[in-house]
């Protein structure tokens, strides 16, 4: 029988048999750049995830920020990547429907130190080839930002900064790399390595993965699978950082990215729009040992309202919507960390922090220069298919139940089954049935915003999950969980 483009063998078959070209472990926004950008070669690309989804690790949690590389530091690979990144997601976000808004934003400064750092930032952003920067008073701050606290004393505005969905660019990347022929492996933890002469043999909790390069993009876990090589090259530190989201009713007060002048340990606290119509405070920054530590905490709160009376008074008077916390993979080096061992046919990207949602296509050029430095031969395929065009989840388009020429189409789409968010039945259904399905209600979450709102699923819940179920049982969305198929 022949296998559909992208699928898996269940374990116990010839799954364990095949032998890849590259696995690349890891399905973030940075792994599934990488699976993409191989799998556009003459090669053979698995793309290996421990969850049950992809994003569904540091990837879904973070600011959201498709970042110009302004701040970073001149002459590093991070600050050419996320540049180049920047170009790269900007174009793949018009051609797959990734929601974006081009905000611009203001770094603030509060304090005669803060003040004083502004003229370097702006000339940090020329070296970095960025010359929009402009130095301005705190007259033209509060132009900008009326509802800012009192006391800012200037700002630096920064206007090609962006907001964008980080959940839609992960699985924009994750489908574009499955239609190319990638073979997707959730719910495949790693739990060792063997490398052989020519073949490597990546052991899961689900079975093994064999592959001529293994591409290490696991994030969190990158030095323990760099560990597995032999290699002691760096500690991941969890860092976790904390946010509130206030309700739409917040976001007349916030249409720019308010951002903190940054400092060695971070960009601070920022005040933020977000696609979906909601404002965004935080994150906190806590280094921590358990690499598992999402949860939310009481000094995290109260940290977070303690800038929150500082930076924007009136944003306290609105309800909070959510709050949510993401980990990122701090390491004892100061720079990305990208490096290939030609000898075990091995690639390490280690320390992507939070710019990596911008720089992952970058990364991914980067990478597949790297192995073809190393001996991967890669011939461009003479024909791709087209990238997908990803369901709008944002606020700044036209959603299906505003859509009446869809409506009329499909009454699905006119059926709104969250009413907080307002996503319907048609988007459920399309969620369950897409090429990469939402298979817990996190990951619909993800794909439509259900139960993302003012209520978080205590009016909607069990309704999405009945019509979840349904789709998935009641029409043959019966595979096993640990493999991807159409």
């Amino acid at each position: 029988m022949s296998k559909t483009p992208g699928s898996t063998n269940a374990p116990g078959t010839d799954a364990a048999a095949t032998v890849h070209d590259v696995v690349v472990v890891g399905g973030g926004i940075v792994g599934a750049a990488i699976a993409r950008d191989l799998a556009g070669h003459a090669v053979t690309v698995a793309l290996v995830e421990a969850r049950s989804d992809v994003g569904d690790g540091t990837s879904k949690a973070n600011t959201a920020i498709l970042h110009t590389g302004f701040d970073a530091k001149p002459g590093t690979l991070e600050s050419r990547l996320v540049q180049r990144g920047y170009e790269l997601l900007s174009a793949y976000a018009r051609d797959t429907g990734i929601p974006v808004e081009h905000t611009g934003a203001v770094l603030v400064a509060w304090n005669d130190e803060e003040l004083a750092a502004l003229p370097a930032l702006k000339e940090k952003a020329e070296a970095n080839g960025y010359h929009d920067c402009v130095l301005i008073g705190p007259d033209e701050v509060y132009g900008l930002v009326p509802a800012l606290g009192e006391g800012v004393l200037g700002g630096l505005t920064v206007p090609d900064e962006s907001i964008i969905c980080t959940w839609t660019t992960n699985l924009a990347l994750a489908t574009d790399a499955r239609r190319r022929g990638t073979t997707v492996l959730l719910d495949h933890p790693v739990t060792g390595v063997t490398v052989g002469e020519d073949v490597t043999t990546v052991h899961t909790e689900a079975g093994p993965v064999r592959a001529r390069w293994v591409v290490n993009a696991a994030g969190l876990g990158a030095d323990r699978l760099d560990a597995l090589f032999g290699h002691q090259r760096f500690t991941v530190t969890p860092r976790r950082g904390e946010l509130f989201v206030f309700d739409k009713l917040a976001r007349p007060l916030v249409d720019k990215i308010v951002l903190p002048v940054p400092t060695s340990r971070g960009k601070g606290v920022l005040v933020s729009p977000t696609v979906y119509g909601n404002v965004m405070l935080g994150p906190t920054s806590e280094d921590l040992t358990d690499r598992g530590a999402t949860g939310t905490s009481e000094d995290g709160f109260a940290f977070l309202l303690g800038k929150g009376e500082r930076l924007m008074p009136r944003l306290l008077d609105e309800e909070v919507t959510a709050t949510y916390a993401g980990l990122r993979a701090a390491i004892d080096h100061p720079d990305y960390l990208i490096e290939a061992d030609a000898d075990q046919r091995y690639l390490l990207v280690g320390g992507i922090r939070s710019t990596g949602l911008t720089a992952g296509m970058a990364i991914a050029e980067h990478v597949r220069g790297l192995l073809a430095e190393a001996g991967l031969v890669l011939k461009e395929r003479d024909e791709l298919p087209e990238p997908p065009t990803m369901p709008y989840i944002g606020e700044a388009d036209t959603r299906p139940y505003q859509d009446d020429e869809k409506i009329a189409a499909d009454p699905a789409y006119g059926e709104v089954v969250c009413f907080c968010e307002r996503v319907t039945a048609g988007e459920v259904r399309d969620a369950c049935h897409a090429e990469l399905p939402a298979r817990t209600l996190e990951g619909l979450r993800r794909r439509t915003r259900a139960m993302n709102g003012r209520c978080q699923g205590f009016f909607c819940g069990s309704a999405v999950q009945q019509l979840m179920n349904d789709h998935r049982t009641g029409q043959g969305c019966t595979r096993p969980c640990h493999e991807v198929t159409t």
